[in-house]
């Protein structure tokens, strides 16, 4: 998921900036290279674990497949969750982010391939898928506001956390290629949905 954003300001605050692209492209990176020094220095087959158990073509139309079923699924929850508190305060924390013309498309694709790279490829080896998928859970917290203790706040979080694990599965037995297309497809709905929203609220 894309990073950066930080939760709504309350009314006596001024406005925050709005976050530029280049920072999230920034933030991909920085993932990208913690990662790499993770996968070269820590691991045994560092090759193996970005190739992935298939090969690039089935890795392709695995991940074209999860993808379609993960942009429906992101649309379906955030139909299903729209009047939900949770999900506008989402709304409001990733409408910071600059979402204009073919942004959110950029955006998503620079978050699923530093956060795969580095959860999954990086850490999951070492830790393990559930582990992993609740470091990305924690990461998340500040956007999603997950110290809320609601119930949409709590389904919210529990489909942050099964969506790593699904990640992390789809990396295990398909591949990263598989998990970022997957992760990119979720992103990319999702902040098309952001912006359809505030657009909707102006």
């Amino acid at each position: 998921m894309p990073q950066a954003p930080t939760p709504p300001q309350s009314q006596s605050q001024p406005p925050r900036a709005p976050i530029r692209l280049s920072a999230q492209v920034l933030t991909c990176v920085v993932f990208c290279l913690v990662a790499l020094l993770i996968i070269f220095v820590a691991q045994e087959e560092p090759q193996s674990v970005l190739r992935g158990p298939l090969a690039t073509g089935a890795q392709l139309l695995v991940g074209l497949g999860l993808a379609v079923l993960a942009a429906l699924g992101s649309y379906v929850s955030f139909r299903m969750t729209s009047q939900s508190e949770a999900t506008r305060n989402t709304i409001t924390a990733y409408g910071r982010l600059d979402l204009s013309g073919f942004n959110p498309v950029w955006i998503s694709l620079a978050a699923a391939i530093g956060e795969e790279l580095l959860f999954r490829a990086a850490l999951q080896p070492l830790l393990g898928v559930w582990i992993t998928s609740a470091i990305f859970l924690v990461t998340h917290t500040p956007v999603y506001q997950f110290r809320r203790r609601d119930g949409a706040t709590l389904v919210q979080a529990a489909g942050v956390f099964g969506a790593s694990v699904a990640l992390g599965f789809i990396y295990q037995y398909a591949g990263l290629l598989a998990a970022v297309m997957m992760h990119a497809a979720l992103d990319v709905v999702g902040l098309y949905v952001v912006r359809n929203a505030l657009r909707a609220n102006t």
